[in-house]
């Protein structure tokens, strides 16, 4: 027989596609035998049709296409011998699905093998149907199928249910058409029969609402018997699976039972015995018993309240967790979870089984045990179970040191009884865990130690014993060289020392050790060396006798291929070396960061935003550069690229941006509007003011450049980020041009005339010239303020915008108060530096505030008659 004819058995084209050694050689096997399978199509080939069919139902299922053998399967379905339609309706259920327009053709087959006289046809149009069912095939075939749900034999009965299900799922509303034979379903003796009838009575309850309410009101006693007769029925060797009478319908009949209580008081209380029974009766060695535990605890949770029943249940998880089989301790710490919502107190009591899920040695339970216990803490037991976590943590593998370390934080943070409490724990997780905290973690610790001025010296004594034993974990290292550059000379001293901790002896010579090892650590990254840049150029002030070591650290990455590291060095050596009388304010102890606000921040409840002056803030995105303008600009209408840069005599930049008093060093006594604005006041410099505005100006002169360092990233703020430079001695120039212990020397170089700058009916502006020596880009300004009316002139502000050719700086002007009639007049000191000297004159732009009998008076003016050659 040719081994590709219609005629070929479909065990010899199964022995041939195996015997083939390549997926091209199969191919082609499968070809020939589609070509012979299609030419017997053609030449409607009734003696081999089934088996032809047979063997595409096996090709479909090697994945080829057997789309053109559809038509076949109907006319299989068609013919009247049972052999055929069992081959005909096999393949309807393979090689089609309801999406398909071909099977509305079978629709008629259907219906007249559902009232066929022999019942096995009758059993193989309803497997059909259950498997391909349409919505419109539903519709068309469910009276039919209603019928045979009260069909004398138990298996038609069966498939019946079985096909109602898919009846109902795709047309809800034919669900009520079934409600009364479901329930007399639920009447069988036939196990296989009752359980179809519990799932259909299960659908329909989810289904309709008033399927629901008839089964509560007219079955739940019944189906409470009948579990009552299962549980308690002899052994039926038909029935039984390790000792167990079908299991499949204990698990069926509590699922139904578990719907109808819900939600249900009545339905309830009448279940409440037979669940008892359930739950203490069956056996739990075998799995079978723990599946009908595990339903009979969901049961338990989901119907209506019995604290008696909800312990016993959760007493049954308790046993599940000791269990060895993993699938079991995993079930029922899934159901722990549901569980603690109903009763966290009976769920505590497994506190200690819990703890001991999170050490095993399946990551999947460990990952859902950690979940339950993050759930299981509170006020009264984080302690103990912190302290746990803790401990675990020392012995936990590195892929579930990242979880767990961020449930510890979490906890910690959210129920730490005290300030200490927390710091010891905080310290605990970074020393054993650093690397995989997170930085808002060891940020949100730094918020709290300046938060707790009790424990600044406790917190940096326990973070110098910390570094010193876990030098490798990164975060730790941070926070400590943070503390130990702030309080430094607390760990020297022993300042602060508490009752439950031990004086230690560290010199200032170990304290900058500890600094100068995480600086040269081989894993110690950008930002860990910049802090300790940072920590190192603090402690140069609270160490005076460690200032020169301090300084030759410092200054080893002056040549650093890393120019963030190169420019921080340059420029803490500049002040190291030459800028001592602004060290001290600038190193200054941290102010208190507002602890609220820090965690509004993190939760996203409130925008950051940099402060420019008192009242107005601008939301600046990380990463994007601040403008170069400032509010004057707007108020004083200049917008072109010629508009004159701001300037005033009033606001410090760095007390508004740190919220820091510096004129309480400065022994000047401001008002509010008083001195110079704040973009302009970054470079001052000559008086105690004027040096503790220097570092502003330090770290802004480069933003031309786009060069500028934070004062926040300088003073090492948890939150900083820094920026990487494109230049790294420009922002040094500003500091070393000027010798700032001497005020502005006058030179003796060509004089020019003195001008009336502006004059008013209330007000004359004086302006005398002079050049520094050797900079004839520079003109010092002495501006004279002339009162010519009859009245005090107080809260007296000048200001002045130049264009960016132009660079200006205000002193303070020499008061605010501004006697009438000339009596006395006002000073104030300008530097202004042409950047196009000899091809460009002076011009400015002026703005005068004063009150005047306790009225608001302002006066704007252009300056355009500067001398030739300023």
């Amino acid at each position: 027989m040719n081994p590709f004819s219609s005629g070929t058995r479909l065990r010899d084209m199964i022995r041939a596609i195996r015997a083939c050694k390549t997926a091209a050689e199969e191919r082609g096997v499968v070809r020939k035998e589609c070509a012979a399978i299609r030419a017997a199509i053609n030449e409607n080939d009734h003696d081999y049709r089934h088996r032809n069919l047979a063997k595409l139902m096996f090709i479909h299922m090697l994945g080829y296409p057997t789309h053109f053998g559809q038509m076949e399967c109907l006319k299989l379905i068609a013919s009247a011998g049972f052999p055929e339609k069992r081959i005909g309706y096999l393949g309807l259920m393979l090689l089609l699905d309801e999406r398909q327009e071909v099977l509305m053709l079978v629709t008629n087959s259907l219906k007249q093998d559902l009232n066929h006289t022999n019942q096995y046809i009758v059993g193989l149009a309803l497997c059909a149907l259950g498997n391909i069912c349409s919505a419109e095939m539903a519709r068309d075939l469910a009276p039919e199928v209603e019928r045979l749900l009260q069909f004398r034999d138990p298996n038609i009965r069966k498939k019946a249910a079985l096909c109602s299900i898919r009846i109902i799922k795709k047309v809800p509303e034919l669900a009520e058409n079934f409600i009364n034979p479901a329930a007399a379903l639920l009447k069988e003796k036939h196990h296989g029969v009752l359980i179809t009838g519990v799932q259909l009575c299960t659908d329909l309850c989810k289904i309709s609402e008033e399927a629901l309410e008839y089964f509560r009101l007219k079955c739940t006693e019944g189906l409470v018997k009948t579990l009552k007769d299962l549980v308690n029925s002899p052994y039926a060797p038909e029935y039984d699976i390790a000792g167990i009478t079908d299991p499949f319908l204990h698990i069926r009949l509590l699922k139904l039972l578990r719907v109808l209580g819900q939600g249900d008081e009545d339905a309830s209380e009448c279940m409440n015995d037979i669940l008892a029974q359930v739950a203490t009766k069956t056996e739990s060695n075998k799995n079978a018993g723990n599946a009908i535990l595990y339903e009979c605890v969901a049961t338990i949770m989901s119907i209506e309240d019995n604290g008696g029943l909800r312990v016993l249940a959760i007493n049954i998880l308790g046993r599940f967790l000791s269990n060895r089989d993993n699938n079991i301790r995993y079930v029922a710490l899934n159901m722990l979870m549901r569980a603690i919502t109903v009763d966290a107190q009976a769920v505590q009591r497994h506190r200690a089984t819990i703890l001991e899920c999170v050490k095993d040695l399946d990551a999947s339970i460990r990952k859902r045990a950690l979940e339950l216990v993050y759930v299981l803490v509170n006020e009264t037991n984080v302690k103990p179970l912190t302290k746990e976590l803790i401990d675990y943590l020392e012995v936990s593998d590195e892929d579930f040191k990242g979880d767990l370390t961020a449930k510890i934080c979490s906890l910690v943070k959210k129920f730490s009884p005290e300030k200490i409490w927390y710091i010891d724990q905080m310290l605990k997780v970074l020393s054993e865990a650093g690397n995989f905290v997170k930085d808002e973690v060891w940020h949100a610790v730094i918020v709290v130690i300046t938060n707790s001025p009790d424990l600044h010296g406790y917190t940096v004594r326990a973070l110098y014993r910390a570094i010193q034993t876990s030098a490798d974990q990164e975060s730790l290292v941070r926070v400590a060289v943070w503390c130990i550059g702030e309080y430094g000379d607390m760990l020297v001293n022993n300042i602060g020392m508490l009752d439950v901790e031990d004086p230690i002896t560290v010199t200032e010579s170990d304290a900058v050790d500890i600094i100068e090892i995480a600086l040269k650590h081989h894993t110690s990254d950008l930002t860990t060396k910049a802090m300790a840049l940072i920590a190192l150029l603090k402690l140069s002030s609270r160490f005076p006798s460690c200032s020169e070591r301090i300084k030759e650290i410092v200054a080893q990455y002056k040549g650093s291929l890393v120019l963030e590291l190169q420019q921080r060095s340059i420029e803490m050596n500049s002040i190291i070396s030459k800028h001592q009388n602004i060290r001290s304010t600038l190193v200054e102890r941290m102010p208190t960061l507002d602890l609220l606000q820090w965690e509004e921040q993190q939760s996203g409840s409130i925008p950051t935003t940099t402060s420019t002056s008192a009242h107005a803030s601008i939301n600046i995105p990380n990463g994007v550069a601040k403008p170069s303008s400032a509010p004057l600009v707007d108020l004083l209408d200049l917008n072109s690229d010629d508009v004159p840069a701001p300037s005033s005599s009033g606001g410090d930049f760095l007390h508004d941006l740190l919220d820091v008093d510096l004129s309480k060093q400065s022994g000047v006594n401001h008002s509010p509007n008083n001195g110079t604005n704040a973009l302009m006041d970054l470079l001052s410099i000559g008086t105690p003011t004027q040096s503790s505005s220097a570092i502003s100006d330090l770290l802004n002169s480069g933003q031309d450049n786009k060069a500028s360092v934070s004062p926040l990233d300088v003073l090492s703020s948890p939150s900083s980020n820094s920026v990487q430079p494109t230049s790294s001695a420009g922002a040094i120039d500003l500091l070393d041009s000027f010798a700032t212990n001497s005020p502005i020397q006058e030179n003796n170089g060509p004089a020019y005339p003195s001008v009336v700058a502006f004059e008013s009916s209330n007000l004359r502006i004086g302006f005398n010239f002079s050049k520094l020596p050797g900079n004839p880009q520079t003109t010092i300004i002495k501006a004279t303020f002339t009162n010519l009316s009859p009245s005090v002139y107080t809260d007296f502000i000048f200001q002045a915008a130049v264009p960016k050719f132009l660079q200006l700086h205000l002193e303070p002007a020499s008061g605010n108060t501004l006697p009438a009639s000339g009596n006395e007049s006002i000073t104030q000191t300008l530097r202004v530096t042409n950047s196009q000297h000899g091809k460009k004159s002076l011009v400015m732009r002026i703005r005068i505030a004063y009150k005047m009998n306790n009225k608001d008076v302002l006066e704007e003016g252009q300056i355009n008659n500067f001398p030739q050659g300023l």
